[in-house]
This record gives C-alpha cells, sequence and structure tokens, in this order.
C-alpha cells in the first residue's frame, strides 16, 4: 500500500514474483514495480517523481532534484560548490542532474549521451552493464569541463548495485583526477555488498566518495526471479497480441484527432537545448528570462476547452521540457499540467492498479539514432483522458518519420484530441554553424497576409527607392546594363474597366482555381511528403503557396510551414534562405512551389541552384503547367489564373523581389518593398477568400482528377519551350527571354515590360479578356493565329532602343 492507503503500484509484481522493496517507509511512495524484456533484469523500479514512465506535476519532479541539489551544496560548502560540476545519466537521469545542478547553484551541467554528433570527438565514455542500452558518450562543447579539480557531482535516479557509478568514475579518474566525488540518487537500493564494493573501490582510488540520495533500501529479489519474470512478460504480451488481432485493432495509423499543431516556443538563440553538451550559469539565467514567454506561448495555441494538459518530452530530452511544463502550469490555474517523457525502455503494461505501468503508445524511433531503427514507447499516456498533450521534440528528432502515419503524433492523436508541436533548435557543432540568420517576416507588419499563412525570407527594403519608369528599365536590361532584378517597375495602378474585369474573372474562374489547387495539393501529400514544408517563388507563387497551405487545413486537417523565397533568372536562388529552411526543416519534406509555368526558365533555374544543396527535390509543383515542363501540377490548360492579372495588391502588397549587391550582402535574403500605401486597392485576402470557399464544391472532382494523373504519364515534354524557339525565330526576335508564354507570363509583360505585340490563339474567350483590355490601354497589337499551344504569347522586341513602341503606342526614339 502507498502512504495515502491506494494500492500500491508494485503489489502486482510483488504477489508475483515475491519481489518486495525493504527500508525508508516512504520507498512504496516513491516507486512502483514493472517487468521488462531485459535478459539481465527482470523487474524495474518505476519512479513516481522522475517524470520518465508516469505523468507527474512537474513541480513533483523538479522539486526533489532541487533539494538533493541543495543538500550537495549543503554537503560540500559554498566554495567547493562553486567548482563542482555535475554529470547526469542518459536517458533516465538527464531532467534529474539538470535539477540537481539548478540546486546546487553555480555548477556547469553535462550529461551522458547515446547520440552521436558528427565532427564532435567524447572526452570520455562509460557502460552501464544492466541498461538494455549500454553505451555512454560525454560529448561536450568546451573539451575543459571535467578537466577542473573541483568535486564531480553524480546524478542518476536509482542506484541498484553501483557498477555505473564505479564505470564512470575509473573511466574519468583516469583522465580528470580530482579528489572528491559525490553520487546523488533519488533513492539509492544497493546492498550490503554492493555498498562495500564502492567504499572499497574509492579507497583504492585514493578519493573521497560521499553519497546524497532521497530515500534507500533494498530490493528483495526471490531465487529464480529473472526467469520467472521473463515468463510472465512473454506469457502477457503474448495474450495482449492475440487479443489485438481478434479485436482487429491497428496499432499504428490510429489518427484519432485534430493534426498536430505546431508551435514555435520563441526558443533563445544560443540557449542549449539541454545539457547533452554542457549547460552553463549563463545559460541557467537565459533559460529563466525566456521561460514565461515561451510557456505564455504555448497556453495560447492550447484549445480553449483544455484543462488536462501533458507536456511529452523525448528521450534524453527532459529537462526543457520539464521546465515548459512548470511554467505552463503557472499561466493558468484553469490547466492541470502533467509531464513524462518518451523512453527507449521496452517495458511490459499490465492495465491494472497494482502495476506501475497501465498502458504502452509505441511508435518507431524518429531521431535517426547511432543503433538504428526500433521501437519507441510512451506510458501511462493512452487511458488518461488528457484533453491536449504538448509533444516537445529538439529539431535533430523532427523528421519525417515522427510524422508519418504510425509516427509519435500520430500514435498520440489515437488517444488525446489535440496534440501541439514543439521544436527546441538542436545544438550544431562551431564548425557547422552558420552565420546568424534574421526569422521570417510576417504581416502585419510585412505583407497583408495572415502571420500563419506565409514566412517571407525576404529583408525589407520599404524605404528605400528602387522603383524607375517601364521604358529606362527596358532600355536598361536589353542593353545589359542593368539587371531586371536591381530595380522594381512603377506599380500599375489598374483603371476601374479593369478592376471590374479583375472581379469578373475571379468569380467565373474561381471554382477552375479551387481544383486545380486540391489537384496539385493532393498529389503532393500522396507523392512528396505527407508533411511538405512549402517553399513557394515570390511572389507569383506565393498566393498559390497559401491557397495550397488552406487546402491541406481544410481536407486534411494539416498545418503545414509555408515560406516564400526569391529566384531571379540568371542569378539563382537565395542561399540565404535556403540554409535557413535547411536549419530548421528536412530539405527532404521541402516542395517548391510557383503559379505556372511558361517555357520553363525557372524550372531549369531552380535545379541549376540546386545542385550544390543537399537534400532539396527541385521538382517544383505549379498550378497550371501549359508549357509541359514539370510533372507536380493541377492542370495543363493555359486558363486565367486571376493572380496574374495584378501585381502587389493580389500578392500581399509585396513587390516583386531584388538582388542587388549594394542592397543584399552575402549573408542576406534577398530584398523586397512592402507597398502598405496601397491598402486601399488590396484584394489578396478577397482573391484567396472567394477560391477557398470553393473548395466543398469541387471535392468529388479532385478526388476524381487526382486519381487520374496518377495513372498518367506526367514526364515533362518541355512543348512550351519548343514552341518559344520557334516564335523566337519566325518573329526575329532571337532571344527566348523576349517571347512569354502564356496567360500569366503575357499579362505580365504587358504590366511590367514595354510589349511589341500579343499572339493570341484563334477563337479564345473570357481568359483574354483582361489582355485585350491591357493591350488596348498600351496602344499594343493583338494578332490572331492558329498552332499556338498556349492561349496567348506576350513579345517583347529586341531592338526597343531603336524604334520600340512605348508604354502609350508612340515610337520610342534611339538612345
Amino acid at each position: 500500500m502507498g502512504n495515502d492507503g491506494a494500492v500500491w503500484s508494485g503489489s502486482w509484481v510483488a504477489d508475483r514474483l515475491g519481489v518486495g522493496l525493504e527500508g525508508d517507509a516512504a520507498l512504496p511512495g516513491l516507486l512502483g514495480l514493472a517487468l521488462r524484456r531485459n535478459p539481465k533484469r527482470a523487474h524495474l523500479l518505476v519512479s513516481n517523481v522522475l517524470g520518465k514512465h508516469v505523468p507527474t506535476r512537474p513541480r513533483a519532479v523538479y522539486g526533489p532534484g532541487l533539494a538533493l541539489g541543495r543538500r550537495v551544496r549543503e554537503l560540500l560548502g559554498d566554495a567547493d560548490a562553486a567548482r563542482a560540476v555535475v554529470l547526469g545519466y542518459a536517458e533516465t537521469a538527464t531532467g534529474l542532474g539538470h535539477a540537481v545542478a539548478d540546486g546546487i547553484g553555480l555548477a556547469p551541467y553535462l550529461h551522458s549521451t547515446r547520440r552521436p554528433v558528427p565532427g564532435v570527438a567524447p572526452v570520455g565514455g562509460f557502460e552501464e552493464e544492466h541498461s538494455h542500452a549500454t553505451s555512454h558518450l560525454l560529448l561536450p562543447e568546451d573539451p575543459e569541463l571535467l578537466s577542473g579539480d573541483g568535486p564531480l557531482v553524480l546524478v542518476d535516479d536509482e542506484f541498484s548495485t553501483g557498477r555505473t557509478v564505479l564505470n564512470t568514475i575509473a573511466a574519468l579518474h583516469a583522465r580528470f583526477p580530482r579528489e572528491r566525488y559525490v553520487v546523488v540518487a533519488l533513492v539509492d537500493m544497493r546492498s550490503d555488498d554492493d555498498r562495500a564494493g564502492l567504499a572499497e573501490f574509492a579507497a583504492g582510488l585514493g578519493a573521497r566518495v560521499d553519497l546524497v540520495a532521497h530515500a534507500s533500501g533494498t530490493v528483495r529479489l526471490p531465487e529464480g526471479v529473472l526467469e520467472r519474470g521473463q515468463e510472465l512478460v512473454a506469457e502477457y504480451e503474448a495474450a495482449a497480441a492475440s487479443e489485438a488481432a481478434a479485436s482487429g485493432v491497428r496499432r499504428q495509423g490510429l489518427r484519432g484527432g485534430a493534426a498536430p499543431v505546431r508551435v514555435d516556443p520563441g526558443w533563445p538563440d544560443g540557449l542549449p537545448d539541454g545539457g547533452r553538451h554542457g549547460f552553463t550559469p549563463v545559460h541557467r539565467e537565459l533559460l529563466e528570462a525566456a521561460l514565461p514567454g515561451m510557456a505564455d506561448r504555448i497556453a495560447r495555441a492550447l484549445p480553449s476547452d483544455a484543462s488536462r494538459v501533458l507536456v511529452l518530452g523525448n528521450e534524453e530530452l527532459m529537462y526543457a521540457p520539464l521546465r515548459l511544463a512548470d511554467s505552463l502550469q503557472s499561466t493558468s490555474a484553469d490547466i492541470s499540467v502533467s509531464y513524462s517523457t518518451t523512453t527507449r525502455s521496452p517495458v511490459l503494461a499490465v492495465d491494472d492498479p497494482g502495476y506501475a505501468i497501465r498502458t504502452r503508445v509505441r511508435f518507431p524511433a524518429h531521431d535517426a539514432p547511432a543503433d538504428g531503427p526500433g521501437e519507441r514507447y510512451a506510458y501511462n499516456v493512452a487511458g488518461a483522458r488528457f484533453d491536449a498533450v504538448v509533444a516537445v521534440v529538439d529539431s535533430a528528432a523532427d523528421t519525417p518519420e515522427l510524422h508519418a502515419p504510425g509516427g509519435l503524433l500520430d500514435a498520440l492523436s489515437a488517444h488525446i484530441p489535440d496534440v501541439l508541436l514543439v521544436v527546441i533548435p538542436s545544438y550544431v557543432p562551431a564548425h557547422r554553424q552558420v552565420p546568424s540568420m534574421p526569422e521570417p517576416l510576417r504581416g502585419p507588419a510585412f505583407s497583408s497576409y495572415a502571420p500563419d499563412e506565409v514566412g517571407w525570407l525576404l529583408q525589407d527594403l520599404s524605404g528605400v527607392s528602387l522603383e524607375a519608369p517601364t521604358e529606362e528599365r527596358e532600355e536598361a536590361i536589353q542593353s545589359g546594363g542593368a539587371h531586371y532584378a536591381e530595380s522594381l517597375p512603377v506599380e500599375y495602378q489598374p483603371s476601374a474597366d479593369y478592376q471590374a474585369l479583375f472581379r469578373s474573372a475571379l468569380d467565373a474562374s474561381a471554382s477552375r482555381m479551387a481544383r486545380a489547387v486540391g489537384v496539385v495539393t493532393e498529389t503532393v501529400l500522396a507523392e512528396r511528403s505527407p508533411r511538405p514544408v512549402l517553399v513557394s517563388l515570390a511572389r507569383a507563387g506565393t498566393p498559390v503557396g497559401v491557397l495550397m497551405r488552406r487546402w491541406a487545413h481544410h481536407a486534411h486537417g494539416l498545418d503545414l510551414p509555408h515560406y516564400a523565397v526569391s529566384i531571379v533568372r540568371g542569378r539563382g536562388i537565395d542561399t540565404t534562405a535556403l540554409r535557413w529552411i535547411a536549419a530548421h526543416h528536412d530539405p527532404a519534406d521541402v516542395v517548391f512551389v510557383d503559379g505556372w509555368t511558361g517555357k520553363g526558365a525557372i524550372t531549369r533555374e531552380l535545379a541549376d541552384a540546386l545542385e550544390e544543396f543537399e537534400g532539396f527535390d527541385p521538382r517544383i509543383a505549379v498550378l497550371a503547367d501549359p508549357g509541359h515542363c514539370v510533372e507536380t501540377y493541377g492542370t495543363r490548360d493555359d486558363f486565367l489564373i486571376p493572380s496574374a492579372c495584378l501585381n502587389s495588391t493580389v500578392s500581399g502588397l509585396i513587390s516583386r523581389t531584388v538582388l542587388r549587391a549594394d542592397l543584399v550582402g552575402p549573408h542576406d535574403f534577398h530584398g523586397a518593398k512592402f507597398y502598405r500605401e496601397l491598402a486601399g486597392a488590396d484584394v489578396s485576402g478577397a482573391f484567396l477568400d472567394t477560391v477557398s470557399a470553393r473548395f466543398d464544391e469541387v471535392g468529388e472532382d479532385v478526388t476524381a482528377d487526382v486519381k487520374e494523373l496518377a495513372a498518367t504519364d506526367r514526364t515533362p515534354t518541355w512543348e512550351g519551350w519548343a514552341a518559344v524557339e520557334r516564335i523566337s525565330e519566325e518573329y526575329g526576335i532571337h532571344d527566348v527571354n523576349l517571347v512569354k508564354p502564356g496567360v500569366g507570363e503575357t499579362t505580365r509583360v504587358l504590366l511590367r515590360r514595354v510589349p511589341w505585340k500579343i499572339l493570341a490563339s484563334r477563337g479564345a474567350g473570357a481568359d483574354l479578356d483582361h489582355v485585350r483590355l491591357l493591350a488596348a490601354q498600351r496602344g499594343v497589337p493583338v494578332e490572331e493565329v492558329d498552332g499556338l499551344p498556349y492561349s496567348c504569347v506576350g513579345l517583347i522586341h529586341p531592338r526597343y532602343t531603336r524604334g520600340a513602341t512605348g508604354a502609350d503606342g508612340k515610337a520610342v526614339a534611339a538612345k
């Protein structure tokens, strides 16, 4: 029985195996018993205050560690405590060791790890003989962390035999000898022989070894307990497997609640995710200052009706989730926060109040462990009736396996209605670090889009004068005096007739747009990644990226990351933006998005630019592919995409991107302007909302189209490129860059360049109404032709400076 009169959570094992606890009266309240698959030790002491296997109030976990640390400080005295270094054991005691270091006050902290880091050499290691995963590495960022002569404080959750401590001290003393060691544990369960062995070892070492424990006693183990325990494990696991098979229960992929919601905690730059590579008093101050703000961000992301919340850490990542849980509890008296972590340790689950592990959630490892793939576990989570779970992982563990069907997030959603994901940046060795980069710009500070719709990996050049008259820009571009990305055209201000035409075109084509959005999004989810990171090519691709994000949320409840980056013909993609994405996401999940293809120039530009970056897939996903340049698309029809009719006022009030050496340094994002002054004419939100409103009505068509596409040979034929080369020669242009095929590209010519003439496919209907209106306003002839693979093609005359027509249709004098 426990201290409160409830059934002791070790009674099931005690009754069947005769295992018992002897010693301090507090032991039954601190420990329960379970059985595990381990050839060296059948029983497992399950701590009620460690936060590993049993969800527990965070203060009940953090408090004992702090108290032990204060006892160590009293034992050492202030002078020696100030010179101490604390070492915790992976994976179970990483958070406890950190709490002990906090209690000591000024001690730096390091915990062992089973995750090697390329380029970081271990300064030591040791074996944990009874564990199922035995090898421990010591990987401090500062190789001198353990070299001082102050006391070394070793922290584990329990002392069963003391052999792990002996192995550790022996390994470290040979390299970093010192006069004093302090061993700390929640419970000391060694036998008399084990205690004598440690004393004898310390005497032979010539160093003092003190021991501090919360409680002490021994475990009574009858003869044959290992074999009988293994038999029980085999018996109950076989029964559980048979029951699951008989009932048809599917063990993985049990999507039960809403899709996980990613929450950015605002983790401070320069703050380690824990003690895996060292944690100093300076880091401690930084964390304490940031905790209230991070907890508030998480609290605001929780469902309003969530009253019971679990914060779930990830294996060795125990301390940061613990402190976040403790701070989250302080944000509101209306929620009850519990804390535990996932684990490698395979433990038998038995749903009995006298057994410590009542339920088990299984899922594949998702942090690319050195020992290869395998199962991981979350205990006592299923059946606990939590309203929400906050899963906390580091970025190294934020992998496709985490998000895949049957992965941790999926497994949690089968038992808990709402799943939140918090990702903390992983340690990156100094030699692999890149220069610090700014965070994405978001609305309403930059763009009129909502902040969650898109993050712009751009720098704000709104205060810089970049606009030039269209004729001057064209002359400079064609003469080679300037690149088109070094300046901006004056933003076209549509007439009342043109605005009415846009609204009419949007209403007429919204369903067609919605259908194409659905098709391309479903294709991406099925063929590229179940949780893609959308990266739109600013700015034409950005409204499409926002719509794809909306479709994924509407149809599947997915909250996909979406960023906009700059790519410039002839100059390539923004490499700083790519490095930012690679530092925050798996490049394999990135899907580049654009509005449409013309002749495929940007498709080729992207493929060339990505050759020097590992992991990125160069295949673009587009809404419309009339040029037959890509294999992931919503349609290959050359139809009017209304966002092509306008410039910034349909693209979040953002200009096209700028790349100029005096404004963009080697580690800067490319630039763009936010035209706040055009807010009165902004239709960006109306465009998105109009298309999104048609999602339900096109659902069946999307399903049919996706099925048909899956069985279609979509290999790019580059028909558009061949057509452009033919037109360039037929019309004496001899430069494919001055031939702009398709409705979207033709519209751009009329809005931003100095056009020569427009070729329209004979019989083209309302899709070209806005093209005809623009052409008439600019005095540009429209020539109807047969055999075009596009609805229309815009031509820019290569001899612009020797007599082409200007914006008013008059000849432009040579200069």
